[in-house]
């Protein structure tokens, strides 16, 4: 063989062992497939002034309209992670993405009712957004289990998860400049689209690793030895009721589900009751508390892709898992807990600064999702996503009417804080003496025909 040719095949043989990165690619598309998730989320918060204006609709009809979302969102979860589970990752994240996207886009044309035939017109468009949405969370813990080794996983679960901070950053002056210039339909209308026209694009990226036409072996190989579940979608069970109750009656998942429920509760005050607070009880003008309340998002934003790489970073160093997640989680809920010092100033410098180190701390502290793709059954990973996502929103009812019940009796936000503090003491709570160690939950009588 001439020496030349000898040579070709020597860098063809290390170009093709170099290893692939797809998996970042992966995990980048799940990022701004999110961000259009929550931006079709937020849209008719926007959208509602204009709305409301249009199709003659009083605050008890936009109250009922903007909960549509939310129990459709709920009700939907337990099936969204059976289907994932059932038919794997791609097919029904695709479906959710064009379902959400079209009804999103149906939205827009809903002027041709006005009064009580709107409200049910817009409240059914937006309860069949919240159902189409139910799968998303699950897959992209489920995507991220697949795709990712522990040391890794932590990263890439964080980078998903931030969208939901950044989605405010992205859509939210677009939203705002459409409906003031087109009209609230002209809101649903763009965002319905860009949702369809990523869908494609979406398909052509996302696979499981095995049938993934951009990775090779050697990118394969680093994810199976670090435990990624590259054949999740390969193995398909139909899930059962039995292993519904096996994660319910699992001490280190029902721990793990219970913390995320707390963990939404904090991030739901500040959501609803936030700019509230900065008005009443720290008299600052409504403009103000606008820009204020934008702060503490930017360090969720940061405290959750900071979480996540600390956490890979102790793995990689050799800590066990459970410690190298659970260390970021307890050291992030006490800096949350930072927030009831707001209860003894009367400073508004004061005030934003703990607030913005209180939400740092609930964003490091954030790993439920990371922590679902460590523990969640191969078999099962998207219910038990759903499940999850489940207890999550459950708080997102709960906690804005505890908050009022307690402002109603006591009149002072005071209360609130040590209330929202206790939800943070209690995520500490159930990591520390109720998970145990962290691992990947073993379903029993996984062979057996349902």
């Amino acid at each position: 063989m001439p020496q030349g040719q000898s040579k070709s095949i020597t860098l063809d043989k290390a170009i093709s062992a170099r290893r692939t990165n797809v998996r970042w690619l992966v995990v980048a598309v799940l990022f701004f497939v999110t961000l259009i998730n929550y931006a079709d989320r937020a849209s008719i918060s926007l959208a509602g002034p204009g709305m409301a204006k249009d199709l003659g609709l009083n605050a008890v009809d936009m109250g009922v309209i903007f909960s549509a979302f939310g129990w459709a969102y709920v009700l939907f979860q337990l099936p969204g992670g059976w289907l994932l589970d059932r038919y794997g990752s791609k097919l029904i994240y695709s479906l959710s993405i064009f379902f959400w996207s079209l009804f999103t886009l149906m939205t827009g044309l809903a002027g041709f009712v006005t009064g009580a035939a709107a409200v049910v017109v817009v409240f059914c468009l937006r309860f069949l957004v919240g159902a189409a949405e139910s799968p998303s969370f699950p897959a992209n813990s489920r995507l991220v289990a697949a795709w990712f080794p522990a040391s890794e996983r932590g990263t890439a679960a964080a980078i998903f998860a931030s969208a939901q901070y950044g989605a405010t950053v992205f859509f939210a002056p677009l939203m705002g400049w459409l409906a003031h210039t087109y009209g609230w339909h002209s809101v649903f209308t763009v965002l319905g689209l860009i949702g369809i026209a990523f869908l494609p694009l979406f398909r052509k990226l996302v696979h499981d690793p095995l049938s993934h036409p951009m990775t090779n072996q050697a990118e394969l190989d680093h994810m199976q030895q670090g435990g990624a579940l590259v054949n999740m979608d390969g193995d398909k069970h139909k899930p059962r009721l039995s292993w519904l109750k096996q994660l319910l009656s699992s001490r280190m998942m029902l721990g793990i589900y219970l913390a995320q429920y707390c963990l939404n509760a904090i991030g739901f005050f500040f959501i609803t009751w936030f700019p509230v607070y900065l008005v009443q009880e720290k008299h600052m003008t409504i403009m103000k508390a606008g820009f204020v309340a934008a702060i503490p998002a930017v360090c969720g934003f940061l405290g959750g892709i900071m979480g996540g790489f600390l956490s890979d970073v102790l793995i990689r160093r050799g800590m066990s898992l459970s410690l190298a997640r659970k260390l970021p989680i307890v050291c992030g809920m006490l800096l949350c807990c930072v927030m009831v010092l707001c209860n003894y100033t009367d400073s508004e410098t004061a005030v934003i600064a703990i607030m913005a180190a209180s939400f740092l701390g609930k964003g490091i502290g954030g790993m439920g999702w990371t922590v679902n793709a460590d523990t969640a059954p191969k078999e099962i990973a998207g219910l038990s996503g759903s499940v999850l996502n489940t207890f999550s929103n459950a708080s997102s009812i709960t906690t804005p009417i505890i908050i009022g019940f307690i402002l109603q009796l006591t009149g002072s936000f005071n209360g609130v804080l040590w209330f929202v503090i206790a939800h943070a003491v209690a995520v500490i709570l159930f990591y520390l003496f109720m998970v145990g160690k962290i691992k990947r939950f073993e379903l029993r009588d996984v062979g057996e025909e349902a």
